[in-house]
């Protein structure tokens, strides 16, 4: 399926966004598909960034409201999402709450932690930043709104 066609059927079901722009639709960074597949499932419901990151592209942050595609690793639409909330702390300073929303391994603090230490020292390397625990970390918190359907 293409981007077009889920936004043709989200619209068909959601008709309050008939007049909305096609949201931007992108892949997760590490583990496209087994992630989308947490979000389609209702797991996954927050994903993080680095703050800077939006700076250095003088890219405005997302705030509530904002929809987005989520594409798999083949960049196939599999789901429509809301942001519904949106955290912006320090790296060190992340939550257990928030780390739980976002689905992945055991759902710890702890995982979150040294997964996302790993993904944004090394994101951050890539554009000749060096990541530390005091670095703001945008956390985005969603809701599935339209997952696509096999039929």
């Amino acid at each position: 399926m293409e981007i077009k066609e889920i936004w043709e059927k989200f619209v068909a079901e959601f008709p309050e966004y008939k007049e909305a722009p096609i949201p931007e639709a992108w892949q997760f960074g590490v583990s496209a598909d087994e992630l989308a597949e947490l979000v389609v499932s209702g797991v996954k419901t927050a994903t993080a960034s680095g703050h800077r990151l939006y700076e250095m592209e003088s890219e405005a942050l997302p705030q509530p409201g904002l929809l987005n595609i989520i594409l798999n690793s083949d960049d196939e639409p599999v789901c429509v999402t809301r942001n519904t909330d949106l955290i912006v702390k320090p790296f060190n300073e992340v939550t257990a709450e928030f780390a739980d929303l976002e689905g992945e391994g055991d759902r710890s603090l702890d995982y979150w932690r040294r997964v996302h230490w790993d993904f944004f020292t090394e994101e951050y390397a890539s554009v000749g930043l060096e990541f530390s625990e005091d670095e703001l970390v945008v956390g985005e918190i969603f809701e599935c709104l339209y997952p696509l359907s096999e039929d």
